[in-house]
């Protein structure tokens, strides 16, 4: 009899021990790179997202500030405009900054109690950027570049990066534009990593590296969970390409002005042509300018009447 009441009690305690873990809700990890848009799942949503609120904290110790309340968009959030509530009552945020990462909780008001625990998601921002304030850095042939590649998290996510750029699940490294691997040992490149999960890569480039590609990715429990490309342009070749320009746009105000002189040339010439014509026309034709003379006679009543014709040029 003993053993049965000890039996029937151990599988009580099995049965409250599965009850209380299904009730629970795992804290989910988020890797997405800066510019992109993400979806962070509400595992614990109801049938209505009308009971959903979601809550976010940058920091462990930071004031919590309300996302979505009971399904209804916060108009007085910094990130207002970048925000929507999923039909499946699930967080998304369009093109991702650095300053969204942080902890995230979807938690469920019935009546205004709360239902069930909360479902935490934890996102995690890869950013990269460069010596350079653009997305591309444009630096001559010879001259370095410095990239920085930083994993921004939560500080209580169990997600941190020791020297090497790595921790216990967690790795960021450089691969070229070939997917290889850069290591610290190449020559050609200058790697660093510290503890805040922020690996630099330094380099020399060379004239073929117009338009190289490097990618800097963070790898979770082996498994790469997000990539940023960085892409390099030569301005040596952007200086080429202003050069032609400026040649071309010589070369046509020049033949434009070669042309203006033909034609005024030739105007010239014309007008030249036509006032000889006037003249050589004027000096060949006679004028002639008739006089009346009359005398009167002495002994003869009639008028006699003379006409003189003198030529005038």
């Amino acid at each position: 009899m003993a053993d049965e009441c000890d039996l029937c009690l151990l599988g009580l305690i099995f049965l409250s021990s599965l009850l209380s873990g299904s009730s629970e809700v795992d804290d989910a990890h988020v890797f997405i790179s800066s510019g992109q848009n993400v979806r962070l799942s509400c595992n614990n949503a109801l049938h209505d997202c009308t009971s959903t609120t979601w809550n976010y904290n940058r920091f462990s110790h930071s004031a919590t500030v309300e996302l979505i309340g009971l399904g209804i968009k916060k108009k007085d959030t910094e990130r207002h405009e970048r925000l929507s509530l999923g039909s499946d009552c699930s967080l998304n945020i369009n093109n991702i900054t650095e300053e969204d990462y942080g902890s995230y909780t979807c938690r469920q008001y019935v009546n205004k109690q709360q239902q069930g625990t909360d479902a935490r998601v934890f996102l995690h921002v890869l950013h990269v950027s460069s010596s350079s304030s653009s997305s591309q850095t444009e630096i001559s042939a010879g001259r370095s570049v410095t990239l920085f590649c930083q994993l921004y998290s939560y500080s209580d996510a169990g997600v941190s990066c020791d020297g090497s750029g790595r921790s216990e699940g967690i790795e960021l490294f450089w691969v070229n534009q070939a997917g290889v691997k850069l290591e610290i040992s190449d020559s050609r490149y200058q790697i660093s990593a510290s503890d805040h999960c922020n690996i630099t890569l330094t380099t020399t480039l060379l004239n073929e590296d117009h338009n190289r590609e490097w990618r800097c990715s963070v790898t979770h429990r082996d498994r790469v969970q997000s990539s940023v490309t960085y892409t390099v342009k030569s301005s040596a070749q952007a200086d080429s390409t202003t050069a032609v320009i400026t040649v071309t746009s010589v070369v046509a105000a020049f033949l434009a002005a070669v042309l203006c002189l033909i034609c005024r040339k030739r105007a010239d010439n014309k007008r030249g042509t036509a006032e000889t014509a006037v003249k050589d026309e004027n000096e060949d034709d006679g004028t002639y300018e008739t006089i009346d003379v009359s005398i009167p006679a002495a002994d003869h009543n009639d008028t006699v009447t003379y006409t003189a014709i003198r030529g005038t040029e």
